[in-house]
C-alpha cells in the first residue's frame, strides 16, 4: 500500500485516545453529552481557552458543526461571507445552502479574508431585494495551509463588530494553525475574538469529533435544540467527550499538532532545497509544492496525494502530514524525489 500524504485523518486515532475509550468498557454513563467525561472535557477546554463562561458542545464532524452553527445563527434571509476556497464553499456538498442560506464567496489567493473583502460584500448588499450578510466564516488554518496572525484576526473582528456581523472560525485544523511557528495567536485570543469557533479533533488525533465553543452569550440559547434537530446530539456523546479528555488532559492535542507541522516543514525544506517552488508559503501541515507534470505523475505511482492545481506543464500538489507522520517516510519521499530530479542517461524517459 502506498504511503498517503493525502490527508491528516487516515489513521484511526492516537493510542492514548483509544486507551481511554477502551478503559470505559461496559460502564454505564449519562447520554447526550451529560456524562462525566464530557463534563470533564468541557472544563479542560474552558481552562485552555481561559474563558469559563463559554459553552462547549461536542459534534461528530466538521461539516455537521458548520451546518449546525451557521443555521442556528442566521435568520432565513441572512447570508455567509467566506473565501471561495473555504470548506463550506468547496467540500460540503452544499450543506449550508441546504439550510436555506446563501454563501457570498470572495476570491482570495491566500485563502484568507481581510476587512476590505467583508466591506465589499456588505456595501454591495444594500436592501431587502438581496440577502443580508450576517456571518463571516474563516478557517484556521486556511485551506491553503496559511494561518491568521493576531493583527489580521483583530482587524477582522473589529470590522465584524462595526458592521453587525458574527465572526465564526472553522477550526478543523485549529491545532495545526495555533501551533504553527508562524502563528502568534493563543487559544485565549480566539475565545476573546471570535463569537463562535470549533476545535477540530478528527484531524488531530481523535477518532472523530469537534468541540464547538460559543463565546457570544446571545448565541448560546437553544443550541442543543439545533443539534438535536440536525442529528448532531449523539446518545453516546461520551464517545467524543472521552476523546477530548484524552487530548486536553496533558497537552497531547498541541504535541500532536506540533509534530504534524514540523514534519511538513521538514518535507517542505527538503523539497525547496531541490529547487522546487511552492504555490503558498508552507506554514502548517499542508504544503503545496509545484512539480513538473512528469515528476508529479511518477510520484503518484509511489505515494498517495492530491493534485491541487494544474498549471500548464506543471502541477501544484497538496502534501499533508498527520499527527502520526514518520520522519522515515519524509526522508523516503525526499530520496525518491531527488532520484527523479537528478539527470538520467540520454534515451531514458522519466
Amino acid at each position: 500500500m502506498k504511503h498517503s500524504f493525502r490527508n491528516d485523518y487516515s489513521e484511526l486515532a492516537h493510542p492514548d485516545v483509544l486507551s481511554l475509550l477502551s478503559s470505559v468498557g461496559s460502564k454505564q454513563f449519562e447520554g447526550y453529552g451529560n456524562d462525566e467525561y464530557s463534563i470533564r472535557a468541557r472544563e479542560l477546554i474552558k481552562g485552555k481557552i481561559e474563558k469559563p463562561s463559554a459553552d462547549v458542545h461536542f459534534i461528530s464532524g466538521g461539516t455537521q458543526a458548520n451546518a449546525v452553527v451557521i443555521s442556528s445563527i442566521l435568520r432565513p434571509h441572512e447570508a455567509v461571507i467566506a473565501c471561495e476556497s473555504g470548506h463550506i464553499c468547496t467540500y460540503e456538498t452544499g450543506a449550508i445552502e441546504a439550510t436555506g442560506h446563501k454563501i457570498c464567496a470572495v476570491k482570495s489567493e491566500s485563502g484568507k479574508l481581510c476587512a476590505d473583502d467583508i466591506i465589499g460584500i456588505v456595501s454591495s448588499h444594500n436592501g431587502e431585494h438581496m440577502v443580508k450578510p450576517r456571518l463571516v466564516f474563516i478557517s484556521q488554518s486556511a485551506e491553503t495551509g496559511a494561518v491568521y496572525k493576531k493583527a489580521e484576526l483583530s482587524a477582522l473582528s473589529d470590522c465584524c463588530k462595526a458592521n453587525g456581523l458574527i465572526l465564526y472560525i472553522d477550526g478543523a485544523r485549529l491545532g495545526a494553525g495555533i501551533n504553527s511557528r508562524f502563528c502568534d495567536l493563543s487559544y485565549a485570543d480566539f475565545a476573546n475574538t471570535a463569537d463562535v469557533f470549533y476545535i477540530g479533533g478528527t484531524k488531530n488525533g481523535a477518532m472523530f469529533g469537534e468541540a464547538v465553543v460559543i463565546c457570544n452569550d446571545t448565541l448560546k440559547e437553544d443550541f442543543r435544540y439545533h443539534m438535536k434537530q440536525k442529528g448532531a446530539l449523539l446518545a453516546k456523546g461520551a464517545s467524543i467527550g472521552l476523546q477530548f479528555e484524552a487530548l486536553f488532559e496533558s497537552g497531547l492535542y498541541d504535541r500532536l499538532a506540533v509534530h504534524a507541522n514540523e514534519t511538513a516543514l521538514k518535507l517542505a525544506e527538503g523539497i525547496g532545497e531541490l529547487g522546487y517552488k511552492f504555490l503558498y508559503k508552507p506554514e502548517t501541515n499542508q504544503i503545496f509544492p509545484i512539480f513538473p507534470n512528469k515528476i508529479a505523475d511518477k510520484l503518484h505511482t509511489l505515494y498517495d496525494f492530491l493534485n491541487w492545481r494544474q498549471m500548464g506543464e506543471e502541477t501544484a500538489v497538496r502534501l499533508v502530514t498527520s499527527w502520526n507522520a514518520e520522519e522515515g517516510m519524509v526522508n523516503e519521499f525526499l530520496g525518491d524525489l531527488k532520484g527523479l530530479y537528478l539527470p538520467r542517461p540520454v534515451g531514458i524517459d522519466y
